[in-house]
This record gives structure tokens, sequence and C-alpha cells, in this order.
């Protein structure tokens, strides 16, 4: 039988012999040495990568702080609290991870409203978008789920609140909620239960970005412009070009989080978290992860519980059609100019809703919360849809190296 001859492709024997029998090598000169990007592209791409980054230094301080917590309600304050003291680097690795949620949604939301602002949503890259939102809504449960985990008064009171909504569910709600407590009360099978999920999650992410990923490579990076590259002039290779702006964007990024966990390692933490968890104790004021503080405005603005829950779950699932909503032809913003105020103004209202979601829902604040709610369904499901008819669009060039030199030149 005839082999097929081993082709000498590298200096080094051992990769040339991995190279023969698996070319992952290969595979990855292709996808991240000489793969097109467009040449316009700036600073904000290099978030994603910061993502992929993020998620790595999570799930590995996670399995970490795994090995010495224990899921139980009589043992995980107490455990934590070793971690934190006796633990050798305990300290650092959970403020690492704590830390660490909340830089990665700040990254996320960064990442998104680039990805909204440029119209990286629209057609061919649909899917692409809606595994990233899955990715979004994955990531809120994972953090929530970590949330209780330290058993302090807010991990129990949140997992309280949260896990009563589905009661509001006709029929099957009151199904949901005993399955998710595993008992008729928030207690140890709900600890061991969050646990499980809150250390499998990460790895289902890690998937789904892997497909985020392959389905970016599929048909290109969108750029500014929103036009697609038409020819080698209009891109350069991700090594070394995009490689040197991630790897400057990734040690600013270091700098940034390192100045946090050294010297405000509870900016963003709560503090009554710090207190063992008391089921006859109901703190003055029960609050979220500040980045899932807008959709719990949102479900506060409503009066109704069911009502409430509804608008919640369908300010996720709107986001999911948003390539559908959006039918104009023209996908970056840049070239909107009555849309790309109302986008702007839609992404202040969102941080808005995450503020007064952080407030009691009482006065100004619980008025501010429902015009919030209002503008955010608006926007997506009447402004998207129907702006095109009035807007219009401005001249958009030829090609991307065009607009790029001709900035270059100025």
């Amino acid at each position: 039988m005839d082999e097929k001859k081993e082709t000498k492709k590298y200096k080094s024997p051992i990769l040339n012999w991995i190279e023969y029998r698996l070319p992952i090598i290969s595979y990855l000169e292709k996808e991240y040495g000489d793969y097109p990007m467009p040449k316009n592209a700036n600073y904000f791409w290099s978030f994603g990568a910061l993502l992929t980054i993020c998620l790595v230094v999570m799930i590995l301080s996670g399995i970490f702080l795994a090995m010495y917590y224990t899921p139980h309600v009589d043992m995980a304050f107490e455990s934590t609290e070793r971690i934190m003291r006796d633990v050798s680097f305990g300290w650092l690795i959970r403020y690492i991870h704590s830390n660490g949620a909340s830089f990665f949604f700040i990254v996320v939301y960064v990442h998104m409203i680039r990805s909204m602002y440029y119209g990286s949503y629209k057609y061919p890259r649909e899917l692409n978008w809606i595994l990233g939102v899955s990715i979004y809504l994955i990531m809120m449960i994972t953090s929530f789920l970590g949330y209780t985990l330290p058993w302090g008064q807010m991990s129990y009171w949140a997992a309280t609140v949260i896990t009563n909504l589905f009661s509001a569910i006709p029929i099957v709600g009151e199904g949901i909620k005993t399955w998710l407590l595993g008992d008729y009360t928030v207690g140890n099978a709900t600890l061991n239960r969050f646990f499980a999920l809150h250390y499998v999650l990460p790895f289902v992410i890690f998937g789904i970005v892997g497909l985020h990923i392959a389905a970016v490579h599929v048909h290109g990076s969108n750029n500014p412009t929103g036009i697609e590259a038409k020819n080698s002039k209009d891109t350069v290779k991700f090594y070394p070009y995009m490689l040197i702006k991630d790897t400057f964007a990734f040690c600013v990024f270091g700098i940034i989080i390192s100045a946090v966990i050294f010297f405000g390692p509870n900016l963003m933490a709560e503090v009554d978290n710090y207190i063992p968890a008391d089921p006859l104790v109901t703190p003055a004021h029960i609050v979220p992860n500040w980045y899932l503080a807008p959709f719990y405005a949102i479900l506060r603005a409503v009066p109704d519980k069911l009502g409430g829950v509804a608008l919640m779950f369908g300010a996720i699932i709107v986001l999911f059609i948003l390539p559908w909503l959006d039918t104009c032809k023209v996908r970056s913003c840049t070239f909107r100019p009555i849309y790309r105020w109302l986008m702007i103004l839609f992404f202040i209202n969102f941080f808005v809703l995450g503020y007064v979601g952080l407030k009691p829902a009482v006065g100004s604040y619980l008025l501010i919360a429902r015009v919030g709610v209002v503008y955010y369904f608006g926007f997506l499901l009447i402004v998207t849809p129907f702006i095109k008819r009035i807007e219009k669009t401005k001249v958009l060039p030829e090609n991307i190296s065009d607009i790029y030199y001709n900035k270059k030149n100025n």
C-alpha cells in the first residue's frame, strides 16, 4: 500500500511530525496568522480577544476556588472566609474571580455596543449575533449562581427573590420553582444545585465561544464602515497587525484590573454579603450584581409580578431577533445620522436602568425605570424597524482602502 509522502514544511522535525498527522499548526496559521482583518478595524475589535482571555482566567480561578469551597449552608460562608484567610494566595484568586466577573461584563457590554453600533448583527452574521447573545444570557445565569455561593445575606435573599419569580408563571411556575430549589424553600439542596450549575456552565460558554469564533471566520469580521472587504488592499493579516493591537489592549486591561484587585478589591462588591446568611433578617434593600441591574429595574418597573417577569425575559429575547428587526441595508450607524443618536440614547438609557436597578423602587427611581423600559422596547420594536422610512442615509464609500487612505492623508 502506497503511503503519502511526509512533507517537511517546518524546520523543527517535531512540528513536521505533528503536522503530518494532525494539521493543527497550518490550521492555526490560516485562521489566526494569515486571517484577513479589515484595515480600518480599531481597538474596539480587540475586545473579543479580551473576552476569551477573561473566560479562561475565570475558569482557571474558579477551578482553584472549587477545590476549597464547601457547598453546604452551614459551611459555605466559613469555607469562603477560609479561602480568604488561610489558603495560600486564596485572597488573590478570589479577588481575581470576583472582580474578573465584573470586568468580564464590562468588556461584554463594550463588545455588544460595538456590534450594535456598527451593525455586526446583520446579514450574513445573524447566527454569530445569536451565539453572542446566547453567551451573554448564560453568563448572566452563571454570574447570578456565583453570587449566591458565598452564602452571605445578599446571596441568600437574592436567591430567594429570583427563584420566587418563577412562581408567577401560570400553571408550571410552582413546579419550576420547586425543581430549581430542590425543596420548598431556599436551602442546602438549592446551594448544591447552584454550585453544580455554576461549575458546569462556564464550559458550556467556552464551547459556544468556539462556535462564535468559527462563525466570525466564515464571513470575516465587520468593520466601522460596515462595508465588506473587496480585495487584499482592504485587509491586513491578523499577525502581526491585530495581534499587536490585542496585546496592547490586554496590557492596558491588565493594569486596570490589577489596580482594582490590589487597591479596591471590594469596589464592586455588596457589603451585606460579608454577613452570614440569616433567613430571619431581611436586608433593607435587596440588589443583584451591578451588571444584572438593568434587567432587575425592568422587572420592578411593572407592579404586576407576572408582567415584570414577562418584560424581563422579553428584554433579552428581543435581542435575539434584532437582526430581523433592523432591515436597513446600511450596517454602520456612522452613515445613519438619525438612528445613530437614537442608538447612543439607547445605550445611555440601558445604563440608567442599571443605576436605578440598584436603588429602591420608589419615587423618582421608579418613574425613571418605567420611562427607561418604554424607551428600551420602543427603540428595539418600533424605532429600529421603521426608522429607515424617514431616515436618509449618507453615501457609502466604494471600499475600505479609500476611506482608510483618505483619513491617513488628512
